[in-house]
């Protein structure tokens, strides 16, 4: 496998690891932690901790890939500025997950919120858009200073 496929694979790993990641970190502190909500709440509690299981599934099955997609990228100090593309790629996966995830259940499918029942529910569902909304900014100014020649980390 050549260098840039390898590069590729670095960046493709360490953005489905952090989109897992994150994913996992929201199954993990909202569903089983502070029990805020499940997957899918319009249920009874055995359809809930089915749907949270399904997901709790997937994110398991994203972090698997990245994983496998990082060994198969190699050591990321082998390539130039590879530290700087694993931790962009990593956050901006991450935030990428809080996006599409808070858009698509919080705000269209309205599946879930964040904290359902709370008066302040629309505020837990923007706080946790904006936190993927800043992984996303951060991740990108990481990766482009990989991406520029003054830069190293």
């Amino acid at each position: 496998m050549g260098l840039t496929t390898k590069k590729r694979m670095l960046m493709i790993g360490s953005f489905v690891l952090g989109f897992g990641f994150v994913g996992a970190m929201d199954g993990v502190i909202f569903h089983q932690l502070l029990q805020w909500h499940s997957v899918i709440m319009d249920t009874d509690r055995h359809g809930q901790i089915l749907s949270d299981g399904i997901f709790h599934f997937a994110v398991t099955i994203t972090l698997v890939v990245g994983g496998f997609l990082l060994w198969l990228a190699g050591n990321p100090t082998d390539h130039s500025k590879g530290i700087r593309l694993l931790l962009g790629g990593f956050l901006f996966g991450g935030g990428i997950f809080n996006v599409v995830e808070g858009i698509t259940n919080h705000h269209l499918l309205k599946i879930h919120r964040v904290k359902p029942g709370d008066p302040n529910a629309l505020v837990y569902d923007l706080m946790f858009l904006a936190v993927g909304i800043i992984l996303i900014i951060v991740g990108q100014m990481i990766k482009r200073g990989a991406n520029s020649n003054t830069t190293s980390l």
